[in-house]
């Protein structure tokens, strides 16, 4: 379901936004709202902000010079995270300030931990200080509020890695339901695992919630049994991946194989099984997703996707500058490709450790 409100507020649906509707649905007279859209003298900037902020909400056609108007560049973007102790979220984080700073703006950072007031808040706080763009990456289906405010304000913002389905908005990311699908496969096909177990973030998330998909379908076509208690939702982190260890060890009910919808889940999920003296992968495969680890950690030789963090963040941060800068046109789908990389937590021998690449979809 769309989180978008309609086009217009007063009348049919889908038809031409009038100045008169503005001022309806700001609650001044038409002349205000005259007055504003002409630039003439006599308003103030409050003022002038509500009201080309409520026409660009309602779709009002504003021109290109007064799409700006009632904004002064601070040259600051945001970029709200979901945690930023989480590895993935720490590269993104490095990426987008570099891309920023090459453009000479500055980073306004801020994470929320999955908790939709502190969204609402650093949102706001984010629209009062004046950033000029906001990457999130962090939009739930529930969030529609939040969109709401952002276009209010006028302050474009661009989809990281999770999306609002069917929101008109621009989306940087990669495809989740085919991540999924490769590493389940994997595991599967080339090492021939029977009893599997997935773990993947939590279910309001658009990207867990389409790897958590993925693994299901791909189950289906490949003739794998993967029933409700061999899935399970996990906070992203390491502890995550501990605590549904702790759960099948409890039930005595370890599967041989584990596949992770992060790499963070995975590598609490190394750390639980190595607790209880068990050896990955002899005894328990395990694998991740988003290739974070670096190649002097203790999980360098982790069987997971690779993403490419850098890349999506460049992109994120430069779509973002085309916005503020009054660029249109429709929103941009910006997929970008994923990499299998084979470590040896699989039961990969080290001699064949390899990685292939998807295909990027561009649109």
């Amino acid at each position: 379901m769309s989180s978008e409100r309609p086009v217009r507020k007063h009348g049919i649906r889908g038809m031409r936004v009038s100045a008169a509707d503005v001022a309806r649905a700001v609650g001044v007279s038409p002349a205000t709202v005259s007055y504003v859209l002409n630039d003439r003298p006599g308003v103030s900037q409050d003022m002038r902000d509500r009201v080309l902020g409520t026409a660009r909400e309602l779709g009002y056609p504003l021109q290109a010079h007064q799409r700006d108007k009632g904004r002064e560049r601070t040259r600051v973007i945001g970029l709200i995270l979901q945690d930023i102790a989480n590895p993935f979220y720490t590269e993104v984080s490095a990426g987008v300030i570099d891309a920023a700073r090459a453009r000479d703006y500055e980073v306004f950072l801020a994470h929320t931990q999955e908790s939709g007031e502190m969204l609402a808040k650093v949102v706001d706080t984010m629209i009062t200080r004046r950033v000029d763009g906001i990457v999130i990456t962090v939009l739930h289906p529930e969030d529609g509020e939040v969109v709401r405010r952002l276009r209010g304000a006028g302050v474009p913002f661009i989809q990281f890695s999770r999306r609002i389905p069917d929101l008109r908005a621009d989306f940087v990311g990669i495809d989740d339901f085919a991540v999924a699908s490769d590493i389940l496969r994997h595991v599967v096909e080339d090492h021939g695992h029977t009893d599997v177990a997935v773990i993947t973030g939590p279910p309001n998330s658009s990207a867990s919630s389409t790897r958590a998909a993925g693994f299901v379908s791909t189950a289906q076509a490949i003739g794998l049994s993967l029933p409700p208690h061999r899935r399970f939702n996990a906070y992203l982190t390491a502890e995550g991946g501990h605590t549904v260890v702790q759960r099948l060890m409890v039930r005595r009910d370890l599967p041989r194989a584990i596949v992770c919808g992060s790499d963070a889940i995975a590598s609490g999920v190394i750390g639980a099984l190595r607790s209880q003296g068990l050896r990955v992968p002899d005894d328990v495969a395990v694998t991740g997703v988003d290739g974070v680890f670096p190649a002097a950690s203790m999980l360098a030789e982790l069987t997971t996707i690779s993403v490419p963090r850098r890349r999506m963040a460049e992109l994120s941060v430069e779509q973002l500058i085309r916005r503020v800068d009054g660029v249109g046109g429709p929103p941009q789908v910006l997929t970008q490709p994923h990499r299998l990389r084979i470590g040896t937590s699989c039961g990969c021998r080290p001699d064949s450790l390899v990685s292939w690449p998807s295909a990027a979809q561009d649109g």
